[in-house]
């Protein structure tokens, strides 16, 4: 495919980097159709435009880039989408790999990496940042072979807990016994691969809030 051929979204709220990237895209050749400040804005023009390649911030006004992802997903769009951020953490590589994201890049990435992106999406394969380490992809694929393990009941616990929610709290909202609760905990403990502490849990969450809030 030529670079004239591939049409461009790009949706940022921090109009320098809009801007830069927009301009590093057009003048490499690629056909840009139109930028979005925000996640709505990115909906709109993604669904008016059906592009073959979004660039998606993350933190963007009323809708993040994962929401946007989440949505055309569920719809079963062509369109691939690219995350560009400044996140490094495991959690949202977790994360973007749980929603389908075709690429993750970092805002620090040359125009020579993402345009090494952009043709590895198009040829139907998965991209991710130069920066991050050899063994990263490994480790985020056994965090999401855990995650998967968890039952519907078990998100529910860690979603609730994630909301500073007590035992007996959890019960009454779940109308379960505390010992369920607890064998709950267990098996979450167990099938996260974590200590059997009291905080084991609770700081394994405060670590991965994007994951907690995709579960």
């Amino acid at each position: 495919m030529f670079k004239k051929d591939i049409s461009i979204i790009i949706a940022d709220d921090h109009p320098i980097m809009l801007k830069g990237l927009q301009q590093e895209l057009e003048q490499a050749g690629y056909n840009v159709l139109a930028t979005a400040t925000n996640g709505t804005s990115a909906l709109e023009v993604i669904d008016k435009y059906n592009p073959t390649i979004a660039f998606l911030d993350i933190e963007m006004p009323f809708l993040n880039g994962f929401e946007v992802v989440k949505r055309f997903k569920e719809i079963q769009t062509k369109t691939l989408f690219i995350i560009m951020s400044y996140h490094k953490e495991q959690g949202f590589i977790v994360q973007a790999k749980k929603l389908g994201v075709n690429g993750y890049l970092l805002k620090e990435d040359s125009l020579q990496d993402i345009e090494l992106c952009i043709q590895e999406v198009i040829n139907g394969k998965l991209f991710f940042s130069p920066s991050f380490e050899d063994n990263f992809e490994a480790l985020v694929d056994a965090e999401l072979r855990k995650i998967n393990l968890l039952t519907s009941s078990e998100r529910t616990i860690i979603r609730l807990i994630a909301q500073q929610k007590t035992s007996l709290e959890i019960c009454e909202i779940l109308s379960i016994s505390k010992r369920t609760v607890e064998k709950h905990r267990t098996n979450i403990i167990s099938k996260l691969d974590l200590n059997s502490n009291n905080d084991t849990l609770s700081t394994w969450i405060n670590s991965h809030k994007e994951i907690v809030n995709s579960l």
